[in-house]
């Protein structure tokens, strides 16, 4: 498959670069599923108005750009460790500050620097999946304010169609560095249970875990868990 890398290397250099060419809209609609065309929209993540809100692991910041221009939050934060996500990002909604806040950083060092800042975090198929829940879910803990809320989108199941895992354990994924050069990075596709005993043991409460059917038939299609949980007020 390729080596696997000590994430030094940037192996997200390559994703959304064709998209950005052509596609440079603020978009209209927000999705939580695998295939972004169906599903509930941001009215999971409950009203903004006012709120601080991050995406975890925000890429483009395309999500983040639609809660910040149709919904009122008071700021929203897209942390991405992507230098070359990070840079889309600002060519395509840099103008969106200051209420669209683009942070290059470690999301979980993020975090753990800003105690009680947030009232909504959220992951669309993005940090959640690609860092240790073990390290991640009690630091987005410790960013929430009481009573704030934390949902993502993940995979229900592998691309090939193999079940989640029943155990916290991370399998090596296809991707490639700047160059082209094969490469590995890790990916958490965990079992609804699995994810709702490690978001009690990070401290988080009135956990749902819901599956979103895949709304595709092609053969990357996939079903989504969508999983929300709150801190005790």
């Amino acid at each position: 498959m390729g080596r696997v890398t000590s994430g030094t290397e940037d192996l997200w250099h390559h994703y959304g670069r064709m998209r950005a060419l052509t596609d440079r809209d603020v978009p209209g609609t927000f999705s939580w599923t695998w295939g972004q065309d169906g599903g509930p929209g941001p009215e999971i993540l409950g009203d903004l108005t006012g709120t601080r809100v991050a995406d975890l692991g925000a890429g483009a910041a395309r999500h983040a750009a639609h809660l910040a221009t149709r919904h009122r939050p008071a700021r929203i934060v897209a942390v991405d460790a992507s230098p070359a996500q990070h840079a889309m990002a600002a060519d395509l909604y840099g103008h969106l500050s200051p209420r669209l806040r683009l942070v290059h950083a470690d999301v979980v060092r993020h975090l753990h620097a800003r105690p009680a800042t947030y009232d909504v975090l959220y992951s669309v198929f993005g940090a959640v999946d690609f860092t240790d829940p073990r390290a991640l879910l009690p630091a987005a803990a410790s960013a929430l304010r009481p009573g704030g809320r934390l949902v993502f989108s993940t995979l229900a199941h592998y691309l090939t169609g193999a079940g989640a895992r029943a155990d916290v354990a991370p399998t090596a994924v296809r991707a490639r560095t700047p160059d082209g050069e094969e490469a590995t990075l890790h990916r958490w596709v965990l079992q609804g249970p699995v994810w709702a005993k490690a978001l009690d043991a990070a401290g988080f409460a009135t956990i749902t875990v819901s599956t979103l059917p895949a709304t595709g038939r092609g053969p990357r299609s996939a079903a989504t868990l969508l999983v929300s949980a709150r801190l005790p007020s």
